[in-house]
């Protein structure tokens, strides 16, 4: 996944939105996705290989992020929604208000990456140390970092995050700070990762975070920071998210998929090629698989049309994705 990439799928679904471009008479077989700017590498790649292996079809993926995409989606503008965190309280009455009923599928493995650049000489840091860093007690207050370790550099501390609009901020607020969108808000903030890259990148003071994702294909910019949960310093890799080490900030990322939608022949075919050819294209973009025995409960769940959420409005962090499966679903 390239950023030229990102830019011209991002474009597509531009152009493709109510008043862009995109012929009339092809409206109606377009399949609209939005949502998390995390699980889009991932939704990019599978539209890309479906329109391939299907001559004619048309897919537009944008990146509202999370919170902005659930308000198309409950709204029914769109036909599937990336999420990197579950459906909240909230916009689960909002779907009941408009009978937008969802069917919630795991896709991918994140561990959600704090990074700076390879100018900073951090290598580690504590959960404890990065809740100073972010919590909202900290707004105007913990400017350098020597405040919040007084062995660091008295050197200003810049922080670049998630936008509040994105699941990934929703998450990262849970697990680090302690209570979901509970942070500080003089950072520089937004939907969209690549703008977090390139200040992270560009500035040795600034420490940021992300889906692993954009951190892979940009190593040669950013430094990967370890994270001690409790048991020692673990880095962000496929193996630590598989093997549980790397807590608090492994995640499974989703897909959730508008019943009414999925009857739509070609959006039940998207779905299920997405399922079936996820593992290979969740490794080329740089996330982690869920094992095949996931894929198949996805698959299965999805045509049963099984609707509702295994989290009940609210995130949980830590659970391996059996627990979320094996959850009931609540509407």
């Amino acid at each position: 996944m390239t950023n030229n990439a990102c830019l011209r799928i991002a474009l597509c679904a531009a152009l493709m939105a109510p008043g862009g471009a995109a012929p009339s008479h092809a409206e109606g077989h377009v399949i609209k996705i939005d949502g998390s700017s995390t699980v889009f590498p991932v939704t990019e790649a599978v539209a890309e290989e479906f329109q391939k292996n299907n001559k004619g079809a048309q897919v537009t993926v944008g990146i509202s992020g999370t919170g902005g995409g659930f308000k198309k989606f409950c709204r029914g503008e769109t036909d599937i929604q990336d999420a990197s965190r579950p459906i909240t309280k909230k916009e689960m009455d909002a779907c009941w208000e408009s009978g937008t009923q969802y069917i919630e599928l795991p896709v991918a493995y994140d561990a959600l990456t704090v990074v700076v650049s390879p100018k900073n000489s951090m290598d580690s840091m504590t959960v404890a140390q990065l809740k100073k860093m972010w919590e909202p007690a900290a707004q105007g207050n913990i400017t350098k970092w020597s405040q919040v370790n007084p062995s660091w550099p008295s050197q200003e501390l810049k922080l670049y995050g998630a936008g509040s609009d994105s699941g990934t901020f929703d998450y990262f607020t849970e697990a680090i700070v302690g209570k979901s969108k509970s942070s500080r808000g003089d950072y520089t903030a937004s939907e969209d990762d690549n703008v977090l890259v390139q200040g992270v990148a560009n500035d040795a003071n600034a420490i940021g975070y992300f889906g692993f994702a954009y951190y892979a294909e940009n190593k040669d910019k950013l430094k990967a920071i370890k994270i001690d949960g409790g048991k020692g310093p673990v880095a962000p890799s496929k193996e630590s998210v598989e093997n549980g080490a790397y807590q608090p900030l492994a995640r499974p990322i989703f897909i959730y998929v508008s019943k009414k939608s999925m009857k739509r022949p070609e959006v039940k075919q998207f779905v299920e090629f997405y399922l079936r050819n996820a593992a290979d294209l969740v490794k080329e973009v740089k996330y982690v698989p869920l094992p095949p025995s996931a894929y198949q409960a996805a698959l299965e769940r999805f045509q049963k049309g099984r609707t509702g959420t295994a989290f009940g409005g609210k995130n949980v962090v830590g659970l391996t994705i059996q627990e979320v499966l094996s959850r009931r679903l609540a509407s």
